[in-house]
């Protein structure tokens, strides 16, 4: 991964660039990454929106955002740019997330004391200090309640159990 002072500013500008465009066209910037050396850069863009990303969006906002790039030229050096949805497995980062994934399957790291523990299950209740995962099933069915400031790590699991 690519970082440095002038390399943050080149990121924040392409976020600047890309901002108004992806507003326009429904989605949002969900992260925004230079990666590889300087002879041969990555921009990694990942987008999202409500319903999923496709590949026919991300092909749509690829050409949208190589004529940007192409346009500002932000970048001095070749690259790549690759755009991509955020994957069935994506961190959960803030609040906003974790209450719009109410009622998905849930990986949760978390603090325990000195130790640390993992819980996956069905994420039932955000409030603004804790989450509530349903953990089990049917008669082994319980609930465990997870300080926010307690959590480590929290990610969308594949839930098999509804294909």
């Amino acid at each position: 991964m690519v970082s440095s002072p002038a390399v943050n500013q080149q990121i924040s500008r392409i976020r600047e660039l890309f901002q108004p465009t992806l507003n326009f066209l429904g989605y949002e910037l969900y992260d925004l990454a230079l990666t590889g050396t300087s002879g041969h850069t990555t921009l990694r863009v990942r987008i999202d929106r409500p319903e999923g990303v496709t590949l026919a969006d991300c092909e749509r906002v690829s050409k949208s955002l190589s004529a940007l790039l192409d346009q500002a030229d932000p970048l001095p050096t070749r690259y790549d740019l690759e755009v991509s949805s955020p994957g069935a497995e994506r961190p959960l980062r803030n609040l906003e997330e974790y209450r719009r994934f109410i009622g998905k399957r849930s990986n949760v790291r978390y603090r325990v004391g000195d130790s640390e523990r993992v819980a996956e299950g069905r994420l039932t209740a955000v409030s603004d200090d804790a989450i509530e995962l349903q953990l089990g099933e049917g008669k082994h069915l319980r609930t465990a309640l997870i300080p926010l400031t307690d959590i480590l790590a929290a990610r969308l699991a594949v839930d098999l159990s509804r294909h």
